[in-house]
C-alpha cells in the first residue's frame, strides 16, 4: 500500500538496510540487494542460506527492519526515504537471481519522509504512516 510516489521511489533505489535479530537478541544490520514486487520485499544473494540474516530469520525471529534513503539534496539538506517494519520468512523459489534461497518481507507498518511532501510542519517532524497488516 505504497503511495505512487512511494512507489516511484522505491524504484529509484537499488540497495536497502535490512536488521535481523539473532537469537540471542544481538541485531544484525546488512546493506542488500532487493526487489520489492508490489507487496513484498524479496532479497537474494549469493549462498545467502549461509548468511546470518537468513539463519536470523529461518532460526525463528521473523521480525525486521529496514530502511531505503538518500538525499533529494545537499544544499538544502534534503533527506527521504522509507522504513519498513515487517514478517520476514525463509522461502526456496524462483527470484531475481534464479532459483534459489530468498528472504520474503512482508510490510507491517510503512513510513516515509521527504516523499509526500514536507518531513517537518510546525516545527515536528511528520512521516507518512501506513499501517499494512495488524498481526505485526
Amino acid at each position: 500500500m505504497f503511495t505512487e510516489r512511494e512507489l516511484a521511489f522505491l524504484k529509484t533505489q537499488r540497495l536497502l538496510r535490512l536488521a535481523t535479530v539473532a537469537a540471542d537478541g544481538q541485531p544484525d544490520a546488512d546493506a542488500v540487494g532487493f526487489v520489492f514486487d508490489g507487496s513484498v520485499f524479496v532479497i537474494g544473494g549469493h549462498k545467502l542460506a549461509q548468511s546470518r540474516k537468513y539463519r536470523n530469520v529461518h532460526g525463528g525471529n521473523h521480525k525486521v527492519s529496514l530502511i531505503l534513503d538518500d538525499l533529494a539534496s545537499v544544499d538544502p539538506w534534503t533527506p527521504r526515504g522509507i522504513k519498513v517494519h515487517g514478517v520476514a520468512t525463509a522461502e526456496t523459489r524462483v527470484g531475481q537471481f534464479g532459483p534459489g534461497d530468498y528472504l520474503i518481507i512482508r510490510p507491517a507498518t510503512t513510513w516515509s519522509w521527504g516523499i509526500e511532501g514536507e518531513s517537518f510542519q510546525g516545527g515536528r517532524f511528520r512521516p507518512h504512516k501506513t499501517i499494512w497488516a495488524s498481526d505485526v
